[in-house]
């Protein structure tokens, strides 16, 4: 069963998500929050394994909070919540920890299947609009893909995760086993210091190694 912890202002909004998440045989909420200081109170409590953020709310907003969770013990999954993917507060969020985000018009099966994505471990990647929002409000010159020294290989795996390719299709792409493939994302994440693909993806971005347009 995937625990799942729903923090949002609006009431009607908690509902709405409560009776999506509720519906699956695996999901199950566990609580509410209405402000980013309950959240990570009920986090901490909780210890749920998928919390729905929303990002404007009272106290401490979601970009606050989904740091002080990721730095958190036993972290949960963070998914922001955002009416609008071009903003700068998803972009904060996806550089404080959060493994994607989701629009708070998307269908009951999007958030469904993005609440078992980041359960599993898997980040929420939307390469053009992670792009988009590098491009609006990155900050281009990020040398720390210049450091990493990346083999040739590492190179072009980064470019087809930053594709929005998965490591099977990554593996069909350049020909290779799915768990050489996954060897090869471990280590550019590694080398990177990044927490996850979407880390690695901005990096590789903001650093101008993968072109914005």
């Amino acid at each position: 069963m995937i625990r799942v912890l729903i923090a949002d202002d609006e009431p009607l909004a908690r509902r709405g998500l409560r009776a999506v998440v509720d519906s699956e045989p695996d999901l199950e909420v566990i609580g509410e929050a209405d402000d980013g200081v309950t959240v990570i109170e009920a986090a901490r409590r909780m210890r749920p394994d998928v919390v729905l953020m929303d990002i404007r709310m009272p106290r401490v907003d979601g970009i606050r909070a989904t740091q002080l969770l990721e730095n958190a013990a036993a972290a949960p999954a963070v998914l922001v919540v955002t009416t609008f993917e071009n903003d700068d507060y998803v972009y904060q969020a996806l550089r404080a920890g959060a493994r994607g985000f989701l629009l708070k018009r998307a269908n009951a099966d999007q958030y469904v299947d993005a609440i078992r994505t980041v359960h599993r471990g898997d980040s929420l990647l939307f390469p053009t609009a992670v792009r988009n929002l590098v491009g609006s409000y990155g900050t281009l010159g990020n040398a720390s893909l210049q450091r990493a020294n990346l083999t040739e290989r590492e190179q072009h795996v980064l470019r087809l995760m930053a594709r929005g390719l998965s490591n099977t299709e990554i593996a069909d792409e350049l020909v290779l086993s799915v768990e050489t493939i996954k060897t090869h994302v471990r280590s550019v994440l590694a080398k990177l210091q990044a927490r996850d693909r979407i880390q690695a993806v901005i990096t590789a971005y903001e650093s101008g190694f993968v072109p914005l347009r």
